[in-house]
């Protein structure tokens, strides 16, 4: 359903605002939420209203708890740090009237958090771009790396669990509902003879060799704001994915997105590839923040991250593929299996590198 302005404003009414808020209007590119800036009565931008996905954040409760736990823990070690201008370096969410961190209106959730001024996020990635973002998402970590286990819940089970992946793709596979198996037969093929090497870190933490650590899960560039006047990162935002998991996959999921030469769902391979460049910047970045709680088989293990989540991905789109477009939005009939053979190549191109990302760790 379409909302107007007035509908706005009688959400924003269940929140405890210090202004009036007169104005809300859509704001930024998200694919899950819905996202608006509200201007207020002294005609400033100062508040952010989302409307939460309830369909994929199924336990709004538990994803706020989440974000608070997180915001809270992240603005005392700042303090600690002795940092000023803290309101624009954390996330700053405010509760609504009856005390909770949400509003439900009877059909939609929805939050509230402070708009961070003089502030500019970027979709696209050079050298520099990816070094600030490696010690910001390193910084990240390293504050939360001390969050006791349990402190978070998971906002999206199994989210980066590659063997419930796996479950998901070989159920496809059995049923092929949409009658597409013949067509990808080498595709299956390819991610079959890879499940083994794959599946490492789920084997390792029941060995008790890998421990669960508080990771962001999207860790796209587009996440960290900047300041618009001087260049330097501000904070991290998007935390709705902020939950228990390995350390591989924010490095693994930055790998998978910024350092691939062509996009995401190119129909031209030849574009496609690892940027050796970006994954040097990035991976230098994170590990002047992160190495201070890595443990050694953690930092070995980083580049294989990249593996790993671009892996993964290739068996999500693969599976939507099979299933009959059930999940992802899609442009054409093909566009799954597009994205899919995309991910192949880009991986193709990381296995190709394993060696030299290998090597270039002993650097860092």
């Amino acid at each position: 359903m379409q909302l107007k302005n007035e509908d706005y404003m009688q959400v924003l009414s269940a929140f405890d605002l210090t202004d009036r808020p007169v104005k809300a209007e859509m704001f930024g590119n998200g694919h899950i939420n819905d996202t608006l800036k509200v201007t207020t009565e002294h005609g400033e931008a100062k508040y952010i209203l989302q409307r939460i996905n309830h369909a994929i954040f199924t336990n709004v409760e538990m994803l706020q708890q989440n974000i608070r736990t997180v915001t809270t823990h992240i603005r005392r070690k700042l303090e600690a740090r002795g940092e000023q201008d803290l309101d624009r370096k954390v996330l700053t969410f405010l509760p609504a009237r009856d005390g909770r961190m949400f509003h439900f209106d009877g059909e939609y959730y929805w939050r509230v958090c402070m708009m961070i001024p003089h502030s500019r996020s970027y979709d696209g990635v050079d050298e520099t771009l990816s070094y600030e973002a490696g010690k910001a998402f390193g910084d990240f970590q390293m504050m939360l790396s001390d969050l006791p286990e349990g402190a978070l819940g998971e906002t999206i089970p199994n989210f980066h669990n590659m063997e419930f992946r796996l479950q998901q793709f070989r159920d496809a596979v059995k049923a092929n509902p949409a009658g597409r198996l013949d067509r990808v037969a080498d595709m299956v093929d390819a991610i079959e003879a890879r499940v083994a090497a794959m599946c490492v870190q789920e084997d390792l933490y029941r060995e008790g060799k890998l421990k669960k650590r508080t990771n962001h899960c999207d860790t796209k560039v587009n996440n960290i704001l900047f300041d618009e006047r001087d260049g330097r990162v501000l904070c991290v935002i998007d935390l709705d994915t902020v939950m228990p998991g390995f350390v591989l996959s924010d490095i693994g999921d930055f790998i998978r997105t910024g350092a691939n030469t062509g996009a995401e769902d190119d129909e031209n391979l030849d574009r496609v590839g690892v940027n050796m460049a970006i994954f040097k910047a990035y991976t230098r970045g994170y590990m002047e923040t992160a190495k201070r709680f890595l443990t050694p088989l953690e930092k070995k293990m980083l580049p294989y991250g990249g593996r790993l989540l671009t892996y993964m991905q290739t068996v999500r789109f693969l599976t939507d593929y099979v299933n009959g477009d059930t999940y992802y939005k899609i442009h054409y009939p093909e566009h799954n299996l597009v994205r899919t053979k995309a991910q192949f190549k880009l991986l193709q191109s990381l296995e190709e590198h394993a060696e030299e990302m290998d090597r270039f760790m002993d650097t860092v």
